[in-house]
């Protein structure tokens, strides 16, 4: 009706007192229809409506900062009384507490929200599920778990303590995907899971694929095996992806990566870079899987519970077998991941030196 409106309005004057005197609703209409401009997503994510668990984690943060510069709407779910007050305001923005046990709480923040997001701690991933029935509940499209890690397709690692809850999380999902209603006239709920190997930036930050200020590293199973490693970034530029890319990301996992390096390759570059003599130390990924089961037989209450699931970790990024190497099936060209030649890794260690 609108397009036969605004093609009699010839005259430049009258259109914009006529816009002027258009409802909110009705201008966002017209600007997205008669008024195209060259880059039709953009106006797409304008009405995207996010809502993000975990927001003020270590890869929370990149996320939401992500998806508020694409112009979409987050509401970032919190705990009650959490720390979601570090946040930068933004028009954007709304901050909801929530007990995340509670599906009908969880739910009621969720209205009119088509994408979640979650960024749950590691230790929190086994308890997704009231996330997700809440989502479902509140008629969510699209969940993005809390995977961001190994490969969870490898039989061998899906078996690792620290990757079974992913498992059991992307089993529920389809599941519950399955049986999610389809009709003509509606988009049923579906899940994507994202898969980008260790954090590259942050694990340099934190010295856990090598120590760049104290110049020490533990290389496992030689310091040679390649393994994806991605940054934090990239990270969120693959969900903002994957949210872009619906159809083509639908129920299943997607692998992206910055870069495909190795401990002794970052080595060379911190040691081209000061010259320093560097103490290293050699150990395998399996006798860090026997030591990570024996922490976690000493029980819930004496265990290092984080130590057991980083060893876990270490097995799934640095063992050929559990598949830490993701150049063969990559999605970084179809979620816009651009990731890092040899030059930008090597500038990437040299910022930490």
């Amino acid at each position: 009706m609108w397009r036969h409106v605004y093609k009699d309005l010839t005259d430049a004057t009258n259109l914009l007192s006529f816009l002027i005197l258009l409802s909110p609703s009705t201008k966002i209409f017209l600007s997205s229809t008669a008024f195209p401009d060259s880059n039709p997503y953009q106006r797409k994510m304008l009405t995207t409506h996010v809502a993000l668990a975990g927001a003020s984690g270590n890869l929370g943060l990149p996320i939401l900062d992500m998806l508020l510069n694409a112009g979409m709407y987050v509401t970032v779910l919190s705990r009650i009384n959490g720390n979601s007050s570090k946040l930068c305001p933004h028009q954007n923005l709304t901050i909801k507490e929530v007990d995340f046990t509670s599906v009908t709480c969880i739910a009621s923040a969720l209205s009119g929200v088509e994408v979640v997001v979650s960024c749950l701690a590691t230790l929190a991933i086994g308890s997704q599920n009231p996330l997700i029935d809440a989502a479902i509940a509140a008629g969510v499209k699209r969940f993005i778990p809390a995977e961001f890690g190994m490969d969870s397709q490898n039989p061998l690692a899906a078996q690792l303590p620290v990757c079974a809850p992913k498992v059991a999380t992307q089993s529920y999902l389809l599941d519950k995907s399955m049986v999610s209603n389809y009709d003509d006239n509606k988009e049923g709920f579906t899940y994507t899971a994202i898969a980008n190997g260790m954090f590259l930036d942050w694990g340099l930050k934190m010295g856990i694929l090598v120590d760049l200020k104290r110049h020490t590293a533990t290389l496992y199973n030689g310091g040679h095996v390649p393994f994806s490693a991605t940054t934090l970034a990239d990270v969120a530029k693959a969900v903002l992806g994957v949210i872009q890319h619906r159809e083509q990301t639908e129920n299943r996992v997607v692998y992206v990566q910055s870069a495909l390096v190795t401990q002794n390759q970052l080595l060379r570059y911190a040691r081209d870079k000061d010259g320093v003599e560097w103490e290293t130390v050699s150990k395998s990924t399996e006798e860090i899987r026997k030591e990570s089961l024996d922490e976690l037989e000493k029980g819930p209450e004496a265990a290092d519970v984080e130590a057991a699931m980083l060893g876990f970790c270490i097995c799934g990024m640095w063992d050929v077998e559990y598949g830490c190497d993701f150049s063969a099936h990559l999605d970084n060209g179809l979620l816009g991941v651009e990731g890092l030649g040899e030059d930008g890794v090597r500038n990437l260690v040299e910022s930490f030196l």
